[in-house]
């Protein structure tokens, strides 16, 4: 980072100084001192540690203790500072020069998940499949697409700011378009991906291929937001989001380029998603007889009920924009993700909540967490989270990737910005600040 990188920097630490100050202030009105102290570590932590500016001025963000940008991450790494885009330039700024850089991933490979700052060869090299020295990880995600199209939107929606939209993003949105359009008859995609480890959830099974899928109108994913395989290969969340994000372009494309045939393309597509999961979708809990969401189906009569922590996932539906927190398929299916009915959802002394196939059996995650407090209409709920989440860091004032249910001090990775910042999140949203 030059100079004039680390004065921008300085800027933004001073951007956030105002915020920090009333987080603090309110917290310590509700004798909540540990909510404010863990939310000035994470919120500053991101700037500080993991944004890097390079010399040609493009932002880079790491995830945390892997030097890698991730399109999901970083996305939801730096959300919770579009409360201070609004009326902060130098946000504004950053966040757009973020979106830049998403979308020139995406034109280098719209099938990798996570990138290198250069061309540098780093990460997964002797994964089977077409890698880049660009690219750190090439696990296709729908995700991955969806995350820089939601920071775009929600820059333009909260501040206003519009100058993102130019070439390279219109450009993007063509290619994630047409990896949706081709992956929703994978059969056509020469896509595959292989990796010669112990984990047999980070490789595609099939040569690669993935277990067989029949034509639904839903689109392909290879791999969760967890980085795991997916089981079947329509993964429902990551179609709701995208059915959230085609709704967005609709209405981006129609404002900024001159690109009709475009607009009614992202529209059939985005109706198409939508027909899928309404009809493979829902179905009926065996128990009760309620419709509720699928997590995966293959179009072939196969589905999983469960839930994975990462996001999206079916309990983060309405943070998405997908649908109402009181919608009654919604409640259904939380209702049997907040369960032990769904086989990644644990309890023990210390807390209880979602987990993944990504971490140890019993150990459950901070993003689940916050994705439960920010999708209840309950205070008293919120609360009771975030005073989990401040009470489990091991007395780091880190949110980890996951813990044990019954021991915090057994947890995943050290340093996770991502988890972090959505702690901060649902305290914004508990505050009442981010609006």
């Amino acid at each position: 980072m030059g100079r004039s990188g680390k004065v921008i920097k300085d800027q933004a630490m001073n951007g956030i100084s105002g915020l920090l100050e009333l987080v603090d202030m309110k917290t310590r009105q509700m004798n909540k001192e540990a909510w404010g102290n863990q939310f000035r570590n994470c919120f500053s932590d991101t700037l500080l540690r993991t944004l890097n500016i390079l010399e040609d001025g493009s932002v880079y963000l790491v995830t945390g203790d892997i030097p890698a940008m991730w399109l999901r991450d970083s996305t939801a790494q730096i959300q919770p500072y579009l409360v201070l885009a609004k009326t902060n330039k130098v946000f504004q700024t950053l966040i757009a020069k973020l979106v830049q850089k998403q979308c020139e991933y995406i034109l280098i490979d719209p099938y990798a998940n996570a990138f290198n700052e250069s061309p540098n060869s780093h990460g997964h090299q002797t994964d089977k499949t077409r890698m880049s020295p660009w690219v750190w990880e090439r696990k296709y995600e729908v995700d991955s697409l969806c995350y820089p199209v939601r920071l775009a939107y929600l820059l333009f929606e909260q501040s206003g700011y519009t100058e993102h939209f130019n070439e390279t993003f219109l450009k993007a949105v063509k290619e994630i378009v047409a990896v949706f359009r081709k992956e929703q008859r994978h059969e056509t995609s020469d896509y595959s991906f292989e990796r010669f480890d112990e984990r047999p959830e980070d490789s595609l099974v099939n040569d690669g291929r993935g277990t067989p899928v029949g034509y639904t109108g839903m689109t392909w994913s290879g791999f969760r937001p967890s980085d795991d395989a997916c089981r079947y290969g329509y993964l429902i969340p990551a179609n709701m989001f995208a059915v959230v994000i085609l709704t967005h372009l609709t209405e981006i494309v129609s404002r900024f380029y001159q690109e009709e045939a475009l607009v009614e393309d992202i529209r059939r597509l985005r109706d198409e998603i939508q027909a899928g999961i309404e009809k493979y979708g829902i179905v009926e809990d065996d128990q009760n007889g309620k419709k509720m969401f699928a997590y995966e189906v293959d179009g072939l009569g196969n589905y999983s009920l469960m839930d994975d922590a990462n996001v999206p996932s079916l309990l983060s539906a309405p943070y998405l924009g997908y649908c109402d927190t009181q919608e009654e398929i919604y409640l259904n299916t939380r209702a049997f993700l907040l369960s032990d009915r769904n086989p990644y959802y644990f309890s023990g002394a210390v807390a209880s909540g979602i987990g993944s196939s990504h971490t140890p059996d019993q150990y459950i995650w901070p993003i689940a967490l916050s994705i439960q407090g920010l999708t209840t209409t309950s205070k008293e709920e919120k609360a009771r989270l975030l005073d989990i989440l401040v009470g489990t860091t091991a007395g780091t004032m880190q949110c980890h990737e996951s813990f044990d249910v019954n021991d915090e001090s057994l947890y995943t990775r050290e340093w996770f910005s991502w988890s972090n910042m959505m702690y901060c999140q649902l305290l914004l949203d508990y505050l009442e600040l981010d609006n």
